[in-house]
């Protein structure tokens, strides 16, 4: 398991939560795939000073966000 399984996903605002909804922000952003995949949108990437997702792999400049839903998160030791 590596980074083949991390996807890259596009919109990021640093809030890191891609469960924002469409007609709140003024930029493009890629839905989180664990919410699509439940119908939710109560999983977010990180919330600051509380958690952040056990999918998260990180960020990428300039903007993306990287998940390895529904994979086990290979930084995850």
């Amino acid at each position: 398991m590596g980074e083949e399984n991390i996807k890259k996903l596009d919109g990021a605002n640093m809030d890191i939560d891609l469960a924002t909804p469409e007609d709140k922000i003024s930029w493009k952003q890629d839905k989180c795939p664990w919410n699509e995949a439940e119908g939710t949108g109560e999983h977010k990437c990180a919330v600051k000073n509380v958690s952040i997702c056990e999918y998260f792999c990180g960020i990428e400049y300039p903007d993306f966000v990287k998940c390895c839903y529904p994979h086990q998160n290979p930084n995850d030791k």
